[in-house]
């Protein structure tokens, strides 16, 4: 698993809007909120997604891009961006290969962790939160970002 004080690795990812997201068009412009989670539309998952969206623009006057990644495909991701108003990308990660470059597959690599990753934009890692509980790294994120 990458730990803080790390690199983070880099991917190209399809975003719900068709666009590819490459982390590294970022490194040196913006600070990145990356969070994994299990699947759309579970109450877990949307709760977190809505709480990101409730704190995007705030985010984004400090500099941050928020990213979600779980292995729905980008119909799945367009329907749920749509339905819940998310207003930053939700990439699709069908192949599990970025999940399993950052340590965020479950152990027995069926599923995504709830774990977030907090990126500089020197591109390494600042802080990584992880649990089930969908508020706690709602909470750790607010405080990390002021």
């Amino acid at each position: 698993m990458v730990k803080e004080g790390e690199a983070a690795p880099d991917f190209s990812l399809e975003s719900h809007d068709g666009r590819i997201i490459s982390l590294h068009d970022f490194v040196g412009k913006k600070n990145v909120v990356l969070y994994f989670y299990i699947r759309d539309n579970t109450p877990g998952c949307t709760a977190e997604t809505c709480g990101f969206r409730d704190m995007y623009e705030r985010l984004k006057q400090h500099d941050f891009e928020i990213f979600g990644i779980s292995p729905d495909d980008t119909e799945s991701h367009k329907k749920f961006a749509k339905e819940h108003d998310v207003p930053f990308p939700l990439l699709s990660d069908k192949g599990k290969e970025v999940a399993k470059a950052y340590g965020a597959l479950s152990m027995m690599g069926l599923m995504n962790k709830r774990i977030t990753f907090v990126i500089g934009m020197d591109g390494k890692v600042k802080k990584i939160v992880e649990g089930l509980g969908a508020g706690k790294h709602l909470d750790a994120i607010a405080k990390t970002t002021g």
